[in-house]
C-alpha cells in the first residue's frame, strides 16, 4: 500500500516533468509563425499545461502539510521536500513570467478566455478577412471537438451507470432470495425442534413405565424368594 510520502514523491515527479514539458513548448514557440491557428493551439496548450502545473503544486504543498501527521518523517527530509517544493515553484514562476503570466496571474487568465484584448491582437495580427474566417471556422472546429469528445464521455459515463444500476438489483435479488432460504431454514427448524420436544417428552414417559415393571418384577422374584427361603427352612 502506498503511502502519503510515496504518494507525495509520486506528484512531485510528475510535476516536475509537466514543468519540463512546459519548458519544451516555450522553446518550440520561437520556430512558429507570429500568429494563426497553429501559434493560438500552441499557446492555448501552454496555458493550460501552466494551468494543470499550478493545481499540482497546490496539491503538493498540501499533501506536504499534511505528511508530519500522516506518518513518521525526520525533519530533515521534510525540509528537504520543502526546497524541493520551493525551486519547483520558482522554475514555474520563471516559465508563467516567459509568458507574460508572472506569479500564475488568475486562473481566468491561464486559461485563456479571450478576455485580454492583446491576446485577441495578436493572434489576429497579418491575417486578412479569410485568415480570420478561417480562424473562426478552426477555433469552431476545435470547439465541436470538444464537444464531441463531452458527449461521448456522457455516454460511457451513462453505460457505467446502467453497468452498476443491474450490478445493484443483481445483488439486491441475491440478498432477497437469501433472506427467503434463511426464513425458510428457520422454519424447518422450529417444526425439528418441536418433533425433538415430543420425542424427549415421550421417550421420558417410556422409560417412567419400564422402571416401574422392572420394580414390580423385582418385587415378585423378593417375595418368591422368600418365599422359597421359608418354606424350606
Amino acid at each position: 500500500m502506498a503511502t502519503s510520502l510515496d504518494q507525495w514523491t509520486r506528484e512531485f515527479n510528475e510535476a516536475s516533468r509537466l514543468s519540463d514539458e512546459i519548458n519544451a513548448l516555450i522553446s518550440e514557440r520561437g520556430s512558429l509563425p507570429p500568429s494563426g491557428p497553429e501559434t493560438q493551439r500552441h499557446l492555448t496548450a501552454m496555458r493550460r499545461k501552466i494551468t494543470i502545473l499550478r493545481t499540482r503544486l497546490e496539491n503538493l504543498e498540501s499533501l506536504l502539510s499534511k505528511l508530519p501527521s500522516t506518518q513518521p518523517i525526520k525533519d530533515k527530509d521534510l525540509h528537504k521536500r520543502q526546497e524541493m517544493l520551493s525551486n519547483l515553484n520558482a522554475k514555474a514562476n520563471q516559465l508563467a513570467s516567459m509568458l507574460k503570466m508572472s506569479n500564475f496571474g488568475n486562473r481566468e487568465d491561464l486559461l485563456g478566455d479571450g478576455k485580454k484584448p492583446v491576446d485577441v491582437v495578436t493572434i489576429t495580427a497579418g491575417l486578412d478577412n479569410q485568415g480570420i474566417v478561417g480562424l473562426q471556422r478552426q477555433i469552431m472546429r476545435e470547439q465541436d471537438e470538444g464537444l464531441e469528445n463531452l458527449e461521448v464521455t456522457v455516454l460511457s459515463t451513462k453505460h457505467i451507470a446502467l453497468a452498476v444500476n443491474e450490478e445493484l438489483d443483481l445483488h439486491t435479488r441475491l440478498i432477497d432470495d437469501a433472506d427467503e432460504q434463511v426464513g425458510v431454514t428457520d422454519s424447518r427448524l422450529q417444526r425439528v425442534q418441536k418433533r425433538l420436544a415430543i420425542l424427549n417428552k415421550r421417550t421420558k414417559g417410556g422409560c417412567s413405565c419400564l422402571c416401574l415393571l422392572l420394580s414390580i418384577v423385582a418385587i415378585a422374584v423378593l417375595i418368591a424368594v422368600v418365599w422359597a427361603l421359608i418354606k424350606y427352612l
